[in-house]
C-alpha cells in the first residue's frame, strides 16, 4: 500500500497515532523575512500555476521557490529532494513517492537522515492529503530511527501552494494545525519550516 493510500483513520488504526487537533499551534513562531527573489518570483509564477491548475506547476511555480528560498536563507543547512521515492518498510504501507523531503544532511544525491520534513502537494483538497503526509512523517521517524539519528519531532505540511496546513509528530502523536496559512503569509510559512530545522 502506497502513502497516497493512507487516510487519518487508516494512519491511527495502523500505528496507534493518537491526533491532536488545534488552531494557531504554530502561532507563536517568529516570521522569517522572504528574500526579494522569492518575492518576485511568487509575483510572476502564481497567477501561472493557479491558471494552470494542475498539482506540477504549483509544486514547481509556487512551492519548490518557496522551500529553495528556504535553503538559502539558512545558509545551505539543509537539502532539499523532490519527487523522489521513500521507501521505508513495505510491509506497513510506508513507501511511494514523497513529494517534497528536507533533510538536516550534508549529502545531496540521496536521501539521508534525518529527515526533518515532509510537504505533501495537492491540487485542491487538503484534508485528503492529511493521512498521506502523516505516514510520510512515520515513515520518516522509522528511516531516522533505523540510521540511529534521533530527531525527536518531525514536521509535515499538506499544501496548494497557496494554502498550507502544517502538522507536528512528536512520539506517538501527530498535532494537526487547524488553522490555514495563506500565500500572503509566505513569512509566516518560512518560519514555520525553518522552526521544524532547529
Amino acid at each position: 500500500m502506497p502513502y497516497s493510500d493512507f487516510t487519518l483513520e487508516k494512519v491511527k488504526q495502523n500505528f496507534q497515532i493518537k491526533t491532536i487537533e488545534a488552531a494557531d499551534i504554530f502561532a507563536n513562531i517568529p516570521d522569517i523575512e522572504s528574500s526579494q527573489l522569492l518575492k518576485d518570483i511568487l509575483e510572476y509564477n502564481v497567477p501561472i500555476a493557479v491558471a494552470s491548475n494542475s498539482e506540477k506547476a504549483r509544486s514547481e511555480m509556487i512551492i519548490s521557490p518557496i522551500l529553495l528560498d528556504l535553503r538559502r536563507q539558512l545558509n545551505d543547512q539543509i537539502n532539499l529532494f523532490s519527487g523522489v521515492e521513500f521507501n521505508v518498510d513495505s510491509t506497513q504501507g510506508l513507501n511511494g513517492i514523497c513529494d517534497f523531503i528536507i533533510t538536516r544532511s550534508t549529502e545531496r544525491l540521496i536521501v539521508t537522515s534525518p529527515v526533518i520534513i515532509i510537504v505533501e502537494a495537492k491540487k485542491e483538497n487538503i484534508p485528503a492529503g492529511l493521512g498521506q503526509c502523516m505516514a510520510e512523517m512515520i515513515a520518516a521517524k522509522i528511516f531516522n530511527e533505523k540510521a540511529g539519528s534521533e530527531n525527536p519531532v518531525i514536521y509535515g505540511t499538506v499544501t496548494t501552494g497557496s494554502v498550507w496546513q502544517f502538522l507536528k509528530l512528536e512520539g506517538q502523536a501527530i498535532a494537526i494545525d487547524l488553522s490555514e496559512y495563506y500565500l500572503k503569509d509566505v513569512n509566516k510559512i518560512l518560519g514555520i519550516l525553518a522552526s521544524g530545522i532547529n
